[in-house]
């Protein structure tokens, strides 16, 4: 155990080297999301479930963002290695399976937190407030990036290289962005994709993110702050959602991720 953690330590380290070395991967990952966060802060005014909207858009936006730091950046960063034979090198050598998903996953884990620390600065800039429950913002962190690092190990699998990847990635990443409870919410939007947008895990961690930060009642009575106890009472519809697509990620990643290359 100890072994597998420091493999998967120095492998974090080691992706989050070329992460900052590759300008192309550093902008996906690092600045789309905060420009996305610039033009939807700028459209909106006036007040959602009971927050300033630019509040709303914002504590919800690290939902979103586990497309960009997380899905897209891994499903680049599996696919590449697997065709250049650096995971199958890995799995002959002393990493295990476990170390060899772990690196990659703490360091987007490591870029998700450093995000979302950004736009906490940028709230308490907006509002002066600190988030009311940062372990609720911490779970949810640490639990969409279990479900998107998993889903990038599926997704690489069916992707036959890193350049296809910059395609494949595209239905995730609409579905992250339309359905990611940003601009309006859940009961404001249609009927069919409000029900599939209630189980996605985008709103999950959303929903959970933003809670977590205001320490309100978004849902029954909006803008009512509430206890610590009624606030995880209320992330538990969330956490449900989140539980099944680690189940769900983890069956998919076993079942197409691909070690050798997909060559012929």
């Amino acid at each position: 155990m100890r072994t597998d953690v420091l493999h998967a330590w120095r492998l974090a380290r080691v992706d989050l080297k070329l992460l900052g070395r590759n300008t192309t991967a550093l902008f996906t990952v690092m600045l789309m999301p905060l420009l996305f966060a610039w033009l939807y802060t700028s459209a909106v005014d006036g007040e959602m479930a009971g927050l300033p909207a630019r509040t709303f858009v914002l504590t919800g936006l690290p939902g979103m963002m586990l497309a960009f730091a997380v899905f897209i950046n891994l499903v680049n960063s599996f696919t590449a290695r697997r065709e250049e034979l650096v995971l199958k090198r890995l799995r002959g050598g002393q990493s295990s399976a476990v170390a060899i998903f772990g690196g990659p996953g703490l360091a987007s884990l490591i870029v998700y937190l450093f995000q979302v620390a950004l736009v906490v600065v940028w709230l308490r800039g907006d509002d002066g407030a600190m988030p009311a429950n940062l372990p609720m913002m911490l779970l949810a962190a640490v639990l969409g990036t279990a479900v998107f690092a998993l889903l990038a190990a599926a997704f690489s699998g069916l992707t036959p290289n890193a350049e296809m990847a910059q395609i494949l990635v595209l239905p995730v990443l609409i579905v992250a962005v339309v359905l990611a409870p940003l601009m309006t919410t859940l009961d404001m939007m249609p009927e069919p994709m409000r029900v599939i947008a209630t189980f996605m895990p985008v709103t999950a961690v959303a929903e959970m993110m933003r809670t977590g930060y205001t320490g309100m009642d978004l849902f029954g009575a909006p803008g009512g702050p509430i206890g610590m106890a009624e606030q995880w009472l209320q992330a538990l519809p969330s956490l449900g959602v989140l539980a099944v697509w680690v189940v769900i990620a983890a069956v998919l990643a076993r079942w197409l991720f691909r070690w050798d290359p997909r060559r012929g």
